[in-house]
């Protein structure tokens, strides 16, 4: 697994663009693993739209759907002041494991899409 931190913030949106790009048509699975508020699953295996890294508001954009009848809105999902985030290439995809600054961390999974 690949880590980048906080100190190489310039390389977040290279990253999110190309995981963005290599993983179009893929679907999705966020989960938010919080202490205080418990484990939430958020998206599981929904239409993939895009991830991107706002470096003036420190903000991840994660956006799902909007690209297709079925789904044509997009949700998006915001994580806040990231600190860390890994990631690794599977088989299947890529997953994505970001931390925000209260320590919350995010999950994100991207998958082939099932014929």
């Amino acid at each position: 697994m690949s880590v980048t931190t906080a100190e190489q913030r310039s390389e977040w949106s290279a990253l999110t663009d190309r995981l963005s790009t290599d993983h179009e048509g893929h679907d999705i699975t966020i989960e938010v693993l919080d202490a205080d508020g418990g484990d939430n699953s958020m998206v599981e295996r929904l239409p993939f739209s895009g991830i991107t890294y706002d470096q003036k508001d420190d903000v991840v954009v994660i956006s799902v759907g909007g690209r297709s009848p079925r789904y044509p809105v997009v949700l998006r999902h915001l994580i806040s002041h990231p600190e860390e985030i890994l990631f690794d290439l599977i088989p299947q995809g890529a997953a994505l494991k970001i931390t925000d600054s209260s320590g919350t961390t995010t999950v994100v999974t991207l998958v082939r899409r099932r014929a």
